[in-house]
């Protein structure tokens, strides 16, 4: 997968204001965190939905249903995120700009395809993001915030269900 691009220099300097009891360098480092799944998150969406869009093939219609399925699924997480990371005094990178050029995923595949090169493409990704979520809720805990490792096992409970669903229409019975 990429490699973090232009993250955001997040310092205790530049956090906003909050009486929340999280050391400040704490929070900077958990908005950095949560900043980075959130982009990804949001690129995994945005990538589900592109095969949602331009899948083509037999099956069509399991597929694109399955891919708005998955998408629609994660999709409120990025807004918990983004709330997250603004309820500890940081700022949200949210825009399809800052999600390009900080993602860690690799660019979807251009043009039309068959649901296999599609699913196959998206259970990739899911279980990138899946591996990266589940590593962010230990950096959370460890930084002393059981509520964004609390966030960060919804969505990554989720993200291994949507992980199945693909999985599932790759394996022979």
């Amino acid at each position: 997968m990429n490699v973090n691009k232009t993250a955001v220099p997040m310092t205790k300097a530049n956090l906003h204001q909050t009486r929340h009891d999280i050391d400040a360098e704490a929070r900077a480092e958990l908005t950095k965190l949560i900043n980075q799944q959130l982009v990804d998150t949001f690129d995994l969406y945005s990538q589900a939905k592109q095969a949602h869009w331009n899948v083509k093939g037999i099956h069509f219609l399991q597929a694109h249903e399955l891919f708005d399925k998955v998408a629609q699924d994660i999709f409120p997480f990025v807004d918990t995120l983004a709330e997250r990371v603004t309820t500890l005094g940081g700022v949200a990178n949210g825009t399809a700009r800052q999600t390009a050029a900080m993602s860690r995923l690799d660019a979807f595949p251009e043009g039309s395809g068959g649901s296999k090169k599609f699913i196959s493409a998206l259970a990739d990704r899911f279980a990138h993001v899946a591996k990266t979520t589940r590593a962010a809720i230990a950096t959370s805990e460890e930084l002393g915030d059981p509520n964004t490792a609390d966030i960060f096992t919804a969505v990554s409970n989720q993200l291994d269900e949507s992980l199945w669903f693909l999985e599932a229409h790759l394996q022979e019975a």
